[in-house]
């Protein structure tokens, strides 16, 4: 196949990095404050956060540690980046082409954006050091499919693996895909349901008090309140089972979010992780959520029993019948084959 027609069919960058409609639209880079923007009113007098909103960003997670003392590209950078980020799309453009899963940010409406990492606190836009509880917790396993094995029952999966949860931070961080939320709003609650993995959130605005310390649930018990134009919302009583900055984080952790809306396509959204079990500090990632043209939330069509899992287990009691009769042969055990995925051995 053409890969120079291919990238001319999907409607992204060719031969001098010219835009389409839609790229040259998202030349407005987001923006991270509110300034004078006034956000539309509910019946009740609240701003309107309603609508579907997505979290497509090609902003890193960290900051690269080559701009550590520098938070914010100028806007003319910002462009620039955006630039070079559609020329490596193109790259990648070709793999999703040939067979591999899953589309650029660039290719699905991502802006450019001021800042130059999600994370903005500590100041080198870097997540905190693990404590020693929070490394025996990362180092004591829950990676699935993303780790090397053995599998040897369904527990070695992690909640995502399992289509169960990503858990309050992981089901709205951006990925290859499932990048939506929709956004409910009445006098009492908010209601946030989560493309990824099929979770939605209640969060009760009607100052209720919290669940008892006793219950632990997936996705935290949340209360929110409104501070001016900003939506605030507290968790509390998450288990031990979901991750947040690349690690397991403690029942002990405390999450802080802040909404507010700075543009008619934009909606500012800060989440503070307090977790002193886990992180020798605490920390601070912002992102804007953004609205696109026509977008659409689909079904996460996915279950406990899916082929993956069931295939994985399998083919590990497949490996370990075929490594038992290279040794009744006095031969050595078949190679295990692993790829690198983000940085990490992952079998296949």
């Amino acid at each position: 196949m053409n890969h120079r027609l291919v990238l001319v069919a999907a409607g992204l960058v060719v031969s001098g990095l010219a835009l389409t409609a839609q790229q040259s639209e998202q030349l407005r880079p987001s923006v991270t404050t509110a300034g004078s923007y006034k956000a539309p009113r509910t019946p009740d007098g609240k701003p309107d956060l309603q609508g579907f909103w997505t979290n497509l960003t090609y902003t890193p997670f960290e900051r690269p540690k080559e701009l550590a003392n520098k938070p914010l590209y100028t806007e003319k950078e910002a462009i620039e980046a955006f630039y070079r980020a559609i020329a490596e799309s193109q790259d990648q453009l070709v793999h999703y082409v040939n067979g591999d899963f899953g589309a650029t940010p660039v290719q699905t409406g991502a802006r450019p954006n001021l800042r130059t990492s999600l994370v903005i606190d500590p100041a080198d836009g870097r997540v905190p050091a693990l404590t020693p509880a929070g490394q025996a917790r990362r180092a004591s396993g829950g990676q699935g499919s993303f780790g090397v094995g053995p599998w040897n029952k369904v527990q070695d999966f992690s909640l995502y693996d399992r289509c169960i949860t990503r858990g309050a931070i992981g089901s709205f961080m951006p990925a290859v895909y499932g990048n939506g939320a929709r956004i409910v709003q009445t006098p009492n609650a908010i209601v946030i349901s989560y493309e990824m993995v099929h979770d939605t959130r209640v969060i009760p605005l009607d100052n209720r008090p919290p669940l008892n310390d006793s219950i632990h649930l997936f996705m935290g018990d949340s209360r929110g309140h409104w501070e001016g134009d900003t939506l605030v919302v507290e968790s509390r009583n998450f288990t031990d089972r979901t991750a947040v900055g690349g690690a397991r984080h403690s029942e002990n952790l405390r999450m802080t979010e802040r909404f507010t809306r700075i543009d008619p396509d934009m909606i500012d959204y800060e989440i503070h992780v307090d977790d002193p079990d886990t992180f020798v500090k605490p920390w601070t990632m912002r992102m804007t959520i953004t609205s696109q043209p026509d977008y659409q939330i689909y079904e996460y069509g996915c279950h406990e029993g899916n082929n993956a899992m069931r295939n994985a287990l399998s083919a590990e009691r497949a490996y370990e019948k075929a490594a038992a009769e290279a040794k009744d042969k006095g031969l050595p055990p078949p190679e295990r084959v692993f790829e690198r995925v983000n940085g990490a051995d992952r079998a296949r």
